[in-house]
């Protein structure tokens, strides 16, 4: 048996009216935890009771130091922590850097999430390869958001491959930019979540903010602006090498993808794929990865992506090179909700 005592606004947030976290904790350790005012009692193995005590007070230092990360975020740390006991609370909220995108403030939600924030900030190139749902997106057009506010940027490009999946762009009613819009749906929704709509539309008539399909930026050179290629995984190679030699001075690029998911005819390589290998050793260009455990959607998505990859007969891709999370942030927190 194990006894501490915890600061009452620390247990206050931990342990919320359904004591979620506190069930949460207690099925993934095979422990009982007994609250009795401000002092618990952990009954369980020892080796099992010792790390639930050290998530415990991991989590009231963190929380005195004024970390007070969401509790969906502190419940994916407790999961990752069952899976890997050489973890702490740690590893998740003191390099987790929020950002504030207009009127929201955006906080990662796992460690690789963390991670990716981090590169985006750090590096011009970053490549985020991962399933649907794990904020690849989001996380990017936030910290595009940043740092036009900021005017580090001068404008924001947002671009995607407009690859027939199923459907001939032909038969669809209305112009070109009427036939392409419903392919970059997802940059409009993540700008709106964090700009009111007014001034995203503002934006969009001053050509600050630009929307189109891969196509449009053939030809075109890209400075001092922060560029994002989303669903990079179907464009062909010819397509990728065109589009990543657009950047320009004191430009940001970030590629996101799922090579799970390419939707290109068969026999065509995905260009995603192919710059992962052709690029992985270039110096100041980063790859980072997402499994099912950084999904923030309905919890049903994860165990749908695990389950299709067994079907598979494979894991989720493994990455061509093991990317290190970075050490230095500043830790903080926010009410943003990655998607």
């Amino acid at each position: 048996m194990v006894q501490l005592v915890l600061d009452p606004k620390s247990l206050e947030f931990l342990f919320d009216k359904q004591k979620e976290s506190l069930k949460l904790l207690e099925s993934l350790f095979n422990v009982d935890i007994y609250v009795r005012g401000h002092q618990l009692q952990l009954e369980g193995a020892a080796d099992d009771t010792a790390v639930v005590r050290g998530i415990l007070e991991d989590f009231a230092r963190l929380y005195a130091d004024g970390v007070v990360p969401d509790r969906d975020m502190v419940r994916r740390a407790f999961r990752e922590i069952a899976e890997n006991t050489a973890l702490s609370l740690n590893d998740f909220f003191q390099s987790s850097r929020v950002i504030q995108a207009g009127h929201r403030k955006i906080c990662p939600k796992s460690r690789n999430q963390s991670a990716y924030v981090e590169e985006i900030f750090r590096q011009d190139l970053v490549f985020a390869i991962g399933p649907a749902g794990t904020g690849k997106t989001f996380l990017a057009v936030a910290a595009a958001v940043n740092l036009l506010l900021d005017k580090r940027v001068a404008r924001i490009i947002l671009t995607r491959p407009a690859v027939e999946a199923g459907e001939k762009l032909g038969f669809l009613p209305g112009d070109m930019q009427e036939k392409v819009n419903p392919y970059l749906r997802p940059l409009y929704d993540a700008l709106y979540h964090m700009l009111d709509y007014e001034r995203v539309q503002k934006l969009l008539e001053r050509e600050v903010i630009e929307i189109a399909p891969l196509a449009f930026m053939r030809g075109r050179t890209l400075s001092d602006s922060f560029i994002i290629l989303d669903e990079a995984q179907n464009t062909t190679p010819e397509q990728m090498k065109m589009f990543l030699t657009r950047i320009g001075i004191n430009s940001k690029v970030v590629v996101t993808g799922d090579i799970t998911q390419v939707d290109l005819p068969n026999g065509k390589i995905s260009g995603l794929i192919q710059a992962r290998e052709i690029l992985r050793d270039i110096e100041g260009i980063r790859f980072c990865y997402f499994d099912e455990r950084d999904v923030v959607r309905h919890s049903l998505v994860q165990l749908i992506i695990s389950a299709y990859a067994r079907y598979g007969g494979q894991a989720a891709p493994p990455p061509a090179r093991r990317e290190e999370p970075p050490g230095d942030a500043a830790g903080a927190a926010g009410d943003g909700t990655p998607r």
